[in-house]
């Protein structure tokens, strides 16, 4: 009894603190460097890419673990308040979403393959938030850089909502800017692999990615390392 009155103590305290408190939660095992885990420099025409898909930590690992992909940042777009802090994004009212940016060198992974792994990691039906992560800061969209990303964007849409009896409600938008979150925020899975794990778990997000994807969840067949 002891036991599973401590387990549910910890679930209800994971999807409390869910993608947010951070600054609170960070492990005291030695930290990896914020840098990015490639050279961006070394790239001879960086491409980036743009996706909100819920809370922010959670859409960088897949992106990592791609050949080709440089960097992840985790940050906001999509509102109109310049430079924003967690805190005013989360609290509302900025009209900014939390997103990760990919930087990536299109001559080894193209924005198609980012797409497949962006719908494989999202519920595309849920446009009130992500999983339990709930708001307007949590809401998922495909930021477009250029004409190409919004033509392949709104394609793999349409063969997403194929699949799906219920309107696929992602929006697709222009990018505007860009702004990074706190450096606590940047390769948080890494930093504190044990909230994140725990997170992740009590959120459900894995469990409805196989509902609604089944042995596609997450694109894990794209990735490098799989």
């Amino acid at each position: 009894m002891r036991t599973v009155l401590l387990t549910l103590l910890l679930a209800s305290t994971t999807l409390l603190l869910g993608c947010t408190d951070a600054s609170s939660t960070q492990s005291s095992d030695p930290q990896p460097s914020d840098e990015p885990s490639a050279d961006i420099s070394a790239l001879a025409q960086p491409d980036t890419a743009t996706f909100a898909g819920g809370c922010f930590w959670c859409m960088e690992p897949p992106y990592d673990k791609l050949d080709g992909v440089a960097a992840t940042i985790s940050g906001f777009s999509g509102g109109d308040v310049v430079d924003p802090s967690y805190d005013q994004v989360t609290g509302g009212g900025t009209g900014h979403t939390e997103v990760v940016q990919v930087i990536y060198d299109a001559e080894v992974v193209d924005y198609a393959t980012l797409l497949e792994v962006y719908w494989r990691n999202i519920d595309p039906l849920d446009d009130g938030g992500q999983f339990c992560d709930r708001g307007d800061s949590y809401r998922p969209a495909i930021f477009a850089h250029d004409d190409t990303q919004q033509e392949l964007a709104a394609s793999t849409k349409a063969d997403v909502q194929e699949r799906f009896d219920d309107e696929v409600v992602v929006p697709i938008q222009p990018f505007e800017a860009f702004y990074a979150a706190e450096d606590y925020h940047q390769n948080y899975y890494q930093k504190n692999p044990g909230h994140y794990n725990r997170y992740r778990q009590g959120c459900g997000r894995d469990a409805r990615l196989e509902e609604l994807w089944g042995e596609e969840a997450g694109a894990q067949h794209l990735t490098s390392d799989a």
